[in-house]
C-alpha cells in the first residue's frame, strides 16, 4: 500500500510528481507544469504537495499518486484542490482517496479551512462524488476539456 506524504518543492520527489502530474493530466492536453507556472507565477511553491509513494525493491521510493492543496484560494478559509494524479498501473487502488483523505485532514484539522473545491474533469465527478464532494453549478469548459466544480464542505 502506499503511503502518503506532504512534501515541498525542494523535496527530492518533487521531480516525480511533475514527471506523474504531466504525464497523467498535462500532456495529453498540450501542456506541463512549466507551462501553468508561467500563466499563474508562484503556484507551485503556494501549493502544498501530496504524493502517494511506494517502495519500490530496484528504484527506491517511487511517487505513484499526488494531489494539490492551495490553502486560501481563492479567498481565505477556501482551498483549492487541483492536479489530481494516480498512476494508470495503480488506479483503482483507493490511492486517489487516501489522497483526498490526507487533504482534508490538513485543510479542515490543520489549517482550518471550512470548504473546499476543485475543478473535476467530466467523468472525474464521480470519483468526488463517491468520498462525499458534491457538484455545483453547470458543467463549464477549462483547457479545452469539459470540467464541473466539486465541493466539499468542512464539518
Amino acid at each position: 500500500m502506499a503511503r502518503i506524504q506532504f512534501i515541498g518543492t525542494d523535496h527530492p520527489l518533487y521531480e516525480q510528481e511533475v514527471d506523474l502530474r504531466n504525464r497523467v493530466l498535462l500532456d495529453p492536453i498540450g501542456i506541463d507544469v512549466a507551462w501553468l507556472e508561467e500563466r499563474w507565477p508562484g503556484m507551485e511553491a503556494r501549493s502544498e504537495h501530496f504524493v502517494a509513494v511506494i517502495d519500490h525493491p530496484k528504484d527506491g521510493p517511487r511517487v505513484v499518486g499526488c494531489v494539490l492543496l492551495l490553502p486560501d484560494e481563492p479567498e481565505k478559509g477556501v482551498g483549492k484542490l487541483a492536479q489530481m494524479a494516480v498512476d494508470p498501473q495503480r488506479q483503482r487502488e483507493g490511492i486517489g482517496r487516501e489522497l483526498c483523505t490526507e487533504l482534508e485532514r490538513r485543510a479542515f484539522g490543520e489549517l482550518g479551512l471550512t470548504r473546499l473545491f476543485c475543478h473535476a474533469r467530466k467523468g472525474a465527478d464521480r470519483f468526488y462524488q463517491s468520498v462525499g464532494w458534491v457538484p455545483e453549478g453547470a458543467e463549464f469548459e477549462e483547457a479545452g476539456i469539459p470540467h464541473i466544480k466539486m465541493v466539499c464542505e468542512g464539518g
